[in-house]
């Protein structure tokens, strides 16, 4: 089985926002930074060289083999977009996303060009729902 590629580091969360070249994207990335903080009482974690992670808890894949650790909700503040890493996917989310304003998703990740373009109510109410979903699940394994 192959070991994940990403994985917790000790590397600064503010060095590397502070690295962050796109002024729109590195805003929206200090807010985020904080209002995630705020919503799963934990301080972010960089994961990777790119990832602010916030909570950890431990999986298994579907198809099984070795258990992992991993980040409950996380986001990076990548060239196009931030992407936000929402670890329950979004079908139970239909009607959040019909309220949150412009972005795009792929399997468990959402992406907001600009924050300015988003509903921070209903962005808060997203990541809130997606750490609780991570937690129930968990609490039930």
């Amino acid at each position: 089985m192959a070991e994940l590629k990403t994985t917790r580091s000790d590397s600064s969360v503010d060095d590397f926002l502070d690295s962050v070249d796109n002024q729109t994207r590195k805003r929206d990335a200090l807010v985020v930074r904080d209002l995630m903080s705020e919503i799963t009482g934990e301080k972010a974690e960089m994961w990777g060289t790119s990832i602010l992670g916030y909570g950890r808890y431990r999986y298994t894949p579907k198809g099984g083999g070795a258990e992992h650790e991993w980040f409950k909700v996380g986001f990076s503040p990548r060239k196009a977009s931030l992407t936000f890493y929402i670890m329950d996917g979004f079908s139970e989310y239909d009607t959040l996303l019909g309220q949150l304003g412009s972005y795009s998703t792929g399997k468990s990740c959402l992406y907001i060009r600009d924050l300015d373009e988003v509903d921070l109510v209903v962005l808060r109410e997203l990541i809130t729902s997606s750490v609780a979903a991570v937690d129930g699940r968990n609490r039930q394994a």
